[in-house]
């Protein structure tokens, strides 16, 4: 399922993302932490979903993965914008 390879690759791309801006917080400015801190709410929901879309065991649709990859998308611009303010 080409939809499933998808959005395991967006999960990889935003995890290393997270990763990044989270090591870089310790040196960004307060507006920068505080929305990357807002945005950990959606980035636990994604996880949450990330792991039901894995697990074989659950029944999970083509509209609940693509939803789910919508969620990851605005997680990523959110991501995006963190890191331009901390690139300044």
């Amino acid at each position: 399922m080409a939809l499933k390879e998808d959005f395991g690759s967006l999960l990889e791309s935003l995890k290393t993302e997270r990763d990044e801006i989270k090591l870089k917080l310790h040196l960004g400015s307060m507006e920068a932490r505080e929305e990357f801190e807002s945005v950990e709410k959606s980035w636990n929901a994604f996880t949450q979903k990330a792991g039901d879309i894995a697990d074989d065991t659950v029944e999970t649709s083509e509209e609940f993965i693509e939803k789910a990859k919508i969620v990851g998308e605005e997680l990523k611009a959110t991501y995006d914008r963190i890191r331009a303010r901390l690139s300044k």
